[in-house]
C-alpha cells in the first residue's frame, strides 16, 4: 500500500484508509503511529442542500437520514475526528412511517436512518476531520458511480477551494455501465482489478476518464489521490450541495 505524502488519507472502493506521511514506516510502534495522527479537536457543521428540481433523500454515515424537498436543507454536526464519512444523495425513495423502505439508487440497507454506506451508483463527498496536522480531508468520489451533481465545498475558516461535479454524466453515461437512476463505475460492472486496484496498482482506463474528463476534480477510480483530495485546517465548516 503506498504511502502519500502530507496526507493520513487515501481513498480506495466502499472505504476510505487513513494514511500517515511518507516519513513513517510500517515498523515503527502502534502508539506512535497514533501520535502522528492525533490532532486538536473541533466539530464540524455540514449544510446538506437539495437544489435538485425533485425530492432527494439524503444519507449520512454518521448521521443518518433526512428527506429534503426541492430547495430544503439539513444541518448536520459531525463530531471531530470522524473517519471515513460519507454524504450522498438516495433517489426513487418510498419509506413507511417506521422509516422502512428502499430506494432506487444509494439504498443503504432499507432504512430511512442509514448506519451503513449506500449501494451504488451515488455520488459521493468523503471526508476525515482533523487528522494529520489538525487537517480536513475531503472529496467528490466517482468510485461507487454517479446518481446526482454535486457540490462540496468550506464555508468558514478561511478555507475557499471547493469541488463541483455538475456533469449529466447520467445522460451520457457509456452503454456498458448505465443503471436505473444513474451510473456505473466500471469496478461496480466489472469487478476486476484493472478497474478496482484490488492488487494495489493500477492506472486510468478509458471508462475511468470518461469520469474524469467530466469531473476533473472528483475520483474517477481508487488511485486518483493526487488530482481529487482536497484539505481545509479543522475547526472549517462545510456544504453539500446536490445539483448545485
Amino acid at each position: 500500500m503506498p504511502i502519500y505524502k502530507n496526507t493520513c488519507y487515501h481513498h480506495s472502493f466502499n472505504t476510505l484508509i487513513f494514511l500517515l506521511p511518507k516519513m513513517v514506516t510500517r515498523s515503527m510502534p502502534f502508539f506512535f503511529l497514533i501520535a502522528l495522527c492525533f490532532t486538536s479537536a473541533y466539530a464540524a457543521r455540514f449544510n446538506i442542500i437539495n437544489r435538485c428540481p425533485y425530492t432527494v433523500w439524503a444519507a449520512a454515515v454518521p448521521g443518518g437520514g433526512r428527506r429534503l424537498y426541492p430547495g430544503q436543507s439539513w444541518p448536520l454536526n459531525v463530531n471531530a475526528g470522524t473517519q471515513a464519512a460519507r454524504i450522498w444523495a438516495r433517489t426513487g425513495c418510498s419509506f413507511d412511517g417506521s422509516g422502512r423502505g428502499g430506494c432506487k439508487t444509494g439504498d443503504c440497507g432499507g432504512v430511512l436512518e442509514c448506519n451503513a454506506y449506500g449501494r451504488p451508483p451515488n455520488t459521493l463527498a468523503e471526508f476525515a476531520l482533523n487528522q494529520y496536522n489538525n487537517l480536513d480531508f475531503f472529496d467528490i468520489s466517482l468510485v461507487d458511480g454517479f446518481n446526482v451533481p454535486m457540490e462540496f465545498s468550506p464555508t468558514s475558516n478561511g478555507c475557499s477551494r471547493g469541488i463541483t461535479c455538475r456533469a449529466d454524466l447520467n445522460g451520457q453515461c457509456p452503454s456498458e455501465l448505465r443503471t436505473q437512476g444513474g451510473c456505473n463505475n466500471p469496478c461496480t460492472v466489472y469487478r476486476t482489478d484493472e478497474f478496482c486496484c484490488n492488487s494495489g496498482s493500477c492506472s486510468p482506463t478509458r471508462l475511468s476518464r470518461f469520469f474524469k474528463d467530466r469531473c476533473p476534480d472528483a475520483y474517477s477510480y481508487p488511485k486518483d489521490d493526487q488530482t481529487s483530495t482536497f484539505t481545509c485546517n479543522g475547526g472549517t465548516n462545510y456544504k453539500v450541495v446536490f445539483c448545485p
